[in-house]
């Protein structure tokens, strides 16, 4: 398999034999398991049993398995300070495995991995090793039912009872019985949030087995899936059909076109960029809005309707809202489990359940659940989640609060400081100012819960969770550190925001402009140990905010 050669030989042996492996077993293809279990990300723990399925798969198909493992932070439980670390992970996650499997000389590998920069991180690695790889992610949670409540809760609506409980629509006894029970499993959160946009994402591409996101973690078929992509590893190994196979331009496009039908996350598209870049594709944040803006929007859930992942999986799932945009789709792409996608979309018998997933004929939205505005507080573009946003928040007009961080906003809501009809400027939160580009999702749930996501719109610099909703304006580039004009920004300033002509703008003079950058001083963040690195070397947001995977100098 060449791993090794006459010289070498004894010692790659030696080492080998140490820990159990005889010579036969070193002849076999040598998969490499990449495992990012832990016992404190939900998303993961289940990662350590699934990975001995794998295992039996790969040994039954003729393989030798090799399990190691990498970091996989929660997003949820890294707020605040512990948001500057996360992004920064999905990169050190793809070189980390990228490395390992680069010294060890594995044939093949198998990414498993669920939640926000786990998944994109290991998609990013498959991508730049270009060797035969599969994903399989955990599952998803049983979701929490209330007894009085129409819908099972799930992750976002605990982030939003921050707010419920702040305005007094909840009791205290209440907001710690959500505490307590709305995470009531391990697997992803049960909302189609980054992670399981991402798990979703990776089906699309052919990586990941289908209807294996949205199924529950402790289903049986989970453990089938497990032994079958150890099973299939070995087969693609042996066929030497790499990763870049389903990580092709048109494969991208279907991937895309379908998370904008069900209504991902904003994070997407940033990762999405991250993992083009990584598979050798073109694209940019005006190709991204262009694929995606014809699609209906046939499917959402939680946090942006009452349907959790559960929902759609019984619902009919992945293969039946890609059937409903089955026309803008690459039917003859291949897929690493068999077939083409026209051939997966075929298998589909149904049923459907139409409460979920809608016809295309009967589209929640008719052109793409994000919007890409441009304009002088964006000139090179934002992002938003119009399938998130009430109809009537597509066009607000308001003045600015300004905010040089989270912790500025977040103590303005716990003294009831923000008024309707204003405009929240959240900067200095980006790749670089951050640094880290923090996700402002504990913000953005707080105005939902408090009832203000119908009157007050949030922009930043720094991005929102999948658990974000509401008119939530993420991405601005160039960002405030980099002397963007969001940096530029003063209370009062009148912010024109408008979703139906892609408009992002500051209605003050250019000249003024000019003026105030000119004047801009960015607040003293301290960047220690591996965010100094990061800060140094991170690209924009628009560019997929890659730290080790764009070599373009800066």
């Amino acid at each position: 398999m060449g791993r090794y050669d006459k010289i070498t030989d004894a010692y790659y042996q030696g080492l080998m034999a140490s820990v159990g492996y005889r010579r036969k077993d070193i002849d076999k293809p040598l998969i490499g398991i990449v495992n990012s279990w832990n016992d404190v990300n939900p998303g993961h723990k289940p990662f350590k049993e699934l990975a001995q399925y794998v295992k039996e798969g790969i040994w039954a198909a003729g393989g030798t398995p090799a399990e190691f493992g990498v970091p996989a932070p929660c997003d949820g439980m890294s707020q605040m300070l512990g948001m500057q670390y996360v992004l920064p992970q999905r990169d050190m996650i793809a070189a980390s495995a990228e490395a390992m499997a680069r010294a060890h000389h594995f044939d093949g590998m198998v990414f498993l991995c669920s939640c926000d920069k786990i998944v994109p991180g290991m998609l990013m690695c498959a991508a730049a090793l270009d060797i035969p790889a599969l994903v399989l992610t955990a599952g998803s949670m049983i979701p929490y039912q209330i007894p009085g409540r129409d819908h099972p809760m799930a992750t976002s609506d605990l982030k939003e009872s921050i707010g419920e409980v702040k305005a007094g629509r909840i009791t205290q006894e209440q907001f710690r019985d959500y505490e307590d029970h709305v995470c009531y499993s391990c697997g992803t959160c049960s909302m189609y949030g980054t992670a399981n946009t991402m798990g979703v994402f990776a089906e699309v591409l052919g990586l990941c087995p289908p209807d294996s996101t949205a199924m529950l973690y402790c289903a049986s078929d989970k453990v089938k899936q497990a032994r079958n992509v150890g099973e299939k590893i070995v087969e693609l190994v042996k066929k030497q059909v790499n990763a870049r196979t389903f990580m092709t331009r048109e494969s991208l496009e279907n991937g895309i076109r379908h998370v904008s039908a069900t209504g991902g996350s904003t994070n997407f598209v940033m990762h999405v960029m991250a993992i083009a870049k990584c598979a050798g594709v073109s694209l940019t944040l005006d190709d991204f809005d262009a694929i995606q803006e014809s699609v209906p929007v046939v499917a959402k859930m939680k946090p942006s309707s009452k349907y959790n992942l559960w929902d759609y999986y019984l619902a009919g799932g992945v293969r039946a809202s890609l059937n409903e945009i089955r026309s803008q789709l690459h039917l003859d792409v291949p897929m690493a489990f068999g077939g083409t996608m026209r051939q997966l979309l075929d298998s589909f018998q149904g049923p459907v359940d139409r409460n979920v997933i809608h016809t295309a004929e009967d589209s929640l939205y008719p052109d793409g659940c994000f919007t890409i505005l441009h304009g002088n507080l964006a000139p090179r573009g934002a992002v938003v989640k119009k399938s998130g946003v009430d109809p009537e928040m597509f066009h607000h007009r308001g003045p600015a609060v300004v905010f040089e961080s989270e912790e500025e906003l977040m103590q303005s809501f716990m003294a009831n400081k923000i008024k309707p009809g204003c405009v929240l400027v959240i900067r200095y939160e980006g790749p670089k100012g951050g640094p880290g580009m923090r996700e402002m999702s504990i913000p953005a749930a707080t105005l939902v819960g408090m009832g203000l996501h119908k009157s007050v719109a949030m922009i930043t610099d720094g991005r929102f969770s999948g658990a974000s909703r509401g008119p939530c304006v993420g991405h601005i580039c160039p960002e405030a550190y980099e002397g963007g004009p969001i940096a530029a920004v003063r209370d009062g300033d009148m912010i024109t925001i408008d979703l139906d002509k892609k408009i992002l703008e500051l209605e003050v003079p250019e000249e003024e402009i000019a003026r105030r950058l000119k004047e801009a001083k960015a607040p003293d963040h301290k960047a220690p140990g591996m965010l100094a690195a990061y800060q140094e070397c991170v690209h924009g947001a628009d560019e997929g905010a890659l730290w080790l995977y764009d070599r373009k100098k800066k």
